[in-house]
């Protein structure tokens, strides 16, 4: 992966659909997708993360077919025409090998390429892994998460994850880690998670940390989706503070800025 993670980065969430939770229908068009896409590059994204299918709470399942249909046009617009990599959100080989093929860098995967045929797609196509914790499944995973100590659990998982993927051929390098916040977690549970950042980030390799407009930032502060700007950059910057190398945010451009701030204190002196 040719991107210099020794300062946190910024991934500058594009989502294809119709119904996901925060921006879900305002980019369906290939060309306002890539505009988008473009501005936030401009704001100082480092990976633009697109998905053709929500996995919201309750989200419905998409077709391979109709999930390639929303992604890979945006994909061949933008690859190699922006100065960022693409990151293709999905847990399906096919879409996998489709996105790659036309210029996507990274495959992001909430369900940590477990999926039947996901492993072995990635490991062949050679980009980057990102490997998500979620305990149970996009339609049911907040009817009621359930941990003995969460931490730990998320913990073991993602390095079972990372040493499969090493089994397959994945080099080490190649591999991210993510929490999954928000994904079958109570909001104690999350609170958790972001305490423990710096030991999630222990075990050398990077970790992706996506908490922005969720419904942790809702109950914390109270505010409505469109109201969790603040909130939000105030996660991502915690995330980073303890050692997360990528936020994958909505509001590109202040995350930059609060970035910013926090790295010339880091390397002051």
């Amino acid at each position: 992966m040719n991107l210099d993670l020794s300062r946190p980065q910024v991934m500058g969430v594009l989502n294809l659909t119709p119904d996901s939770f925060s921006d879900g229908g305002l980019w369906t068009d290939p060309e306002i997708a890539c505009v988008h896409a473009r501005e936030m590059v401009a704001a100082g994204a480092a990976f633009i993360d697109l998905g053709g299918e929500s996995t919201r709470p309750g989200a419905k399942a998409v077709g391979v077919d109709e999930e390639i249909r929303r992604v890979v046009p945006v994909i061949e617009r933008l690859a190699g025409t922006v100065p960022a990599l693409i990151s293709i959100d999905t847990s399906k080989p096919e879409v996998m090998y489709a996105a790659v093929g036309v210029g996507a860098g990274l495959i992001n995967d909430v369900w940590a390429l477990r999926q039947p045929g996901a492993l072995e797609a990635a490991a062949a196509l050679g980009v980057p892994v990102c490997l998500m914790h979620m305990q149970g499944e996009p339609g049911t995973m907040q009817a009621s998460p359930d941990y003995v100590d969460v931490v730990s659990e998320v913990e073991a998982f993602l390095l079972s994850r990372a040493k499969s993927c090493l089994a397959a051929g994945i080099p080490r390098e190649h591999i991210l880690l993510d929490p999954g916040f928000g994904f079958g977690k109570t909001l104690a549970h999350n609170l958790q998670l972001m305490r423990q950042i710096g030991r999630l980030a222990g075990h050398g390799y990077p970790l992706l940390v996506g908490v922005s407009r969720k419904a942790m930032i809702g109950a914390l502060t109270g505010m409505p989706l469109e109201k969790r700007l603040a909130g939000s950059v105030a996660a991502a910057v915690i995330a980073a503070a303890e050692g997360a190398s990528v936020l994958r945010v909505h509001d590109v451009a202040e995350t930059v800025q609060a970035l910013a701030v926090l790295t010339a204190i880091r390397e002051q002196g």
